[in-house]
C-alpha cells in the first residue's frame, strides 16, 4: 500500500463493470414523444383560433369598407345598387362599387368608390362582369336589396353579409321576403345591422 515512507498512500477504487449500455428507454423516448404531441395540439389549436379571429376581423373590416362605399354610392346616385336577382346581386354591387354600373343597372363609366385591389375578387371585375367580391372563408359575400313594393322587407334598405366560418345561410326565406332571423346561424357578419 505505501512505496515509500515520503508519499502519501495511494488508494485505488474498484470500477464496477458497466451493465447498461447508454441510451434511453422504451418509458423515456414514450414520455418525450407524448409530451411533443400534447404541445403540438395546443400549439394548433392556438393556432387555428387566432387565424378565425383574424378572418372574422378581416371579414368585419371589408363589410365596413363596402358598407360606406354602397353610402357613398347611394349619396352619388340617389339610391343603392338595384339587382334583378339574388343570383346577380354580387356581381351587379362590385360592378357598381367600381363605377360600371347605375342604380338601375345601366352601364356607365365613373369614378370607382372601392379599389378592388385589396379584397379578394373571384374573377377580373375589369373584363368580366360576373366577378363577385368573396369573404376571407372564399365565399362570396351577400347583397339583398329592397323590392319595390315589398311590403314584407324589414331592412333599412340593404343588407350586405357573409355568412360567417360555417358558410350555412338563413335568408331569404321567400319571394320576396328576407327575413335575417340568424339565431340557427349566430357566425353570419353583417355590415348594416
Amino acid at each position: 500500500m505505501f512505496d515509500s515512507p515520503n508519499t502519501a498512500p495511494v488508494f485505488r477504487r474498484a470500477v464496477p463493470p458497466c451493465n447498461r449500455t447508454s441510451g434511453f428507454t422504451l418509458i423515456e423516448l414514450l414520455t418525450v414523444i407524448a409530451i411533443i404531441a400534447i404541445l403540438a395540439a395546443i400549439s394548433f389549436g392556438v393556432f387555428r383560433g387566432v387565424s378565425e379571429n383574424s378572418a372574422r376581423s378581416l371579414a368585419r373590416a371589408e363589410l365596413s369598407s363596402l358598407s360606406v362605399a354602397l353610402e357613398s354610392y347611394k349619396r352619388q346616385y340617389g339610391d343603392y345598387p338595384q339587382v334583378e336577382s339574388a343570383t346577380d346581386a354580387n356581381a351587379n354591387v362590385l360592378q357598381a362599387l367600381i363605377g360600371r354600373r347605375g342604380p338601375t343597372g345601366a352601364d356607365m363609366t365613373r369614378k370607382a368608390l372601392i379599389e378592388f385591389s385589396k379584397f379578394s375578387v373571384n374573377g377580373d371585375p375589369e373584363t368580366t362582369s360576373t366577378a363577385t367580391l368573396q369573404d376571407p372563408w372564399g365565399r362570396d359575400y351577400h347583397y339583398h336589396y329592397r323590392t319595390v313594393g315589398s311590403a314584407t322587407w324589414t331592412n333599412p334598405s340593404y343588407v350586405l353579409y357573409s355568412l360567417g366560418p360555417d358558410g350555412l345561410e338563413t335568408a331569404p326565406t321567400g319571394a320576396g321576403v328576407v327575413d335575417f332571423d340568424d339565431s340557427n346561424n349566430l357566425d353570419n357578419l353583417y355590415a348594416n345591422r
